[in-house]
């Protein structure tokens, strides 16, 4: 059982290959709420085929900043969040960024815990709280024993899965409920085309605030480009083809829920196929909601630790994943499987909003800045070298998020420049230059030679490569 929390990773401690990264990152979108995703995307009305060519943009953008976070876990041996520090300040950074971050965890927890629900119910017959609370149990069990376990059942499933998914990619291309022409591009709708595309680059920005959890025990000498590498193709391929599949399936099943849509798709291709197809995408959903109830965790831990430091325990990160096991639950209740849709492409499109400008600031902080240059002693010292709270970050965060709003489409609000634009969302393409380029601005005065010299006396980190 691991026994870190948010605390630094010694280099002795460190272990593992990179190619376990891709384990990770393909499996933890095999499964129901990734498929979900497709289907969700979808219902926005843009059509299959350009939600497709949405889906496949729209993920490649998000996924290239997903994996750049990915590559600062071997150079730093921390977890993400608490690498924001450095940008937004000891409190600033529990205060705002960790909070959303928090969000994040409990909203796709929640997808996780309905969709789970359903999947039981399908498949045993159980209600869909008791089918929840036996997969959430499972999964914090995972969540408990921490990162090297979820590590290891990412390689377990990660073949099965590969299977999984061949059969149901051709369950999906010959399922007779798919329209006439359904493979036909027809009239190009904007507006439904750039909100497909940021609900998909939003799921791989969920990832961003703790993806490099999930690398910061491999050993300092993996370079950036191999971490990234490994994590962009193979989360890359993997949310893609989910998404593609999730389209294909509400195509051809509109009226479906997700976990019906998925076993009727399997059964037109064999009669009992669906059953089996479920079944393995909610075992797939189970390594992806252990990943999630350990993210929450985290974040628990690093917003009580800005507030008074916390001593890593097995016991502390019990109770935190107690927490979030109690919290999703009732969220989940409330918003029942009717309302899956409608709740999760709301979540999508709030969280790319959110994280939009703080991926802006940590990686031109991380590449640009600083340049992996940090204190580690620092970034626990209340009141470090990094002040507690980091002006020049949560200035340019506050910024970014004003920049976006009137380019924003969300239910019933467009801002006004998207209106002009016609009904199309292109915030993310505001926010990322807004935020970055302010914050590298306001860097300018930051005594960085100093900075360097306390982190060379350290002596804990060496110059990204």
């Amino acid at each position: 059982m691991e026994v870190h929390s948010v605390d630094w990773i010694p280099v002795a401690e460190r272990h593992g290959r990179p190619a376990h990264l891709g384990a990770v990152w393909f499996v933890g979108n095999i499964n129901l709420t990734g498929m979900a995703t497709g289907i969700t995307a979808l219902s926005i009305g843009a059509g299959l085929m350009w939600t497709v060519v949405a889906v496949v943009t729209g993920s490649l953008f998000g996924t290239f900043f997903m994996a750049f976070h990915s590559a600062q876990g071997p150079q730093l041996g921390l977890p993400q969040l608490v690498q924001s520090r450095p940008q937004f300040g000891y409190l600033g950074a529990a205060l705002t960024i960790w909070v959303f971050a928090l969000v994040n965890y409990v909203a796709y927890n929640t997808s996780d815990a309905i969709l789970s629900g359903d999947a039981m119910h399908t498949l045993f017959g159980l209600g869909n709280s008791v089918g929840y609370f036996i997969a959430a149990a499972v999964a914090a069990l995972i969540a408990l024993f921490g990162y090297h376990w979820i590590h290891r059942v990412s390689r377990w499933l990660t073949w099965p899965l590969v299977a999984v998914m061949a059969v149901l990619t051709v369950a999906a291309l010959r399922d007779s409920g798919l329209p006439d022409g359904a493979f036909a591009f027809g009239p190009f709708h904007v507006a439904a085309f750039m909100t497909v595309f940021v609900i998909a680059a939003g799921f791989q920005l969920g990832w961003a605030p703790y993806v490099s959890d999930y690398s910061r025990y491999l050993p300092p000498t993996v370079n950036v480009r191999t971490t990234f590498w490994w994590t962009y193709l193979s989360s890359g391929i993997s949310v893609i083809w989910v998404f593609v599949i999730g389209a294909l399936a509400a195509a051809a099943h509109p009226n479906a829920t997700p976990v019906q849509a998925f076993r009727e798709a399997a059964d037109s291709l064999v009669h009992g196929l669906g059953w089996v197809v479920v079944l393995a995408l909610l075992v797939g959903l189970l390594s992806v909601m252990a990943i999630n109830q350990y993210g929450g965790m985290m974040s628990m831990i690093s917003i009580k630790d800005s507030f008074s430091p916390v001593v890593p325990s097995r016991r502390i990160r019990a109770i935190c994943i107690t927490v979030m096991f109690a919290l999703v639950w009732a969220v989940a209740q409330f918003v029942g499987v009717d309302r899956f849709n409608a709740f999760y492409g709301n979540v999508l499109i709030f969280l790319a909003y959110v994280f939009t400008p703080w991926t802006a600031i940590n990686l031109v902080d991380y590449f640009f800045v600083r340049r992996g240059r940090y204190s580690i002693k620092e970034i626990f010292n209340p009141h470090g070298i990094y002040g507690r709270w980091g002006w020049r970050g949560n200035t340019a965060y506050l910024v970014g998020v004003v920049a976006m709003v009137p380019f924003m489409v969300s239910g019933p609000f467009v801002g006004t420049f998207a209106h002009l634009l016609g009904d199309a969302d292109y915030s993310m393409f505001v926010g990322l230059p807004v935020s970055g380029l302010l914050y590298l601005f306001l860097c300018r005065g930051l005594d960085l030679d100093a900075e360097r010299r306390v982190v060379d006396a350290e002596g804990l980190l060496a110059e990204i490569h």
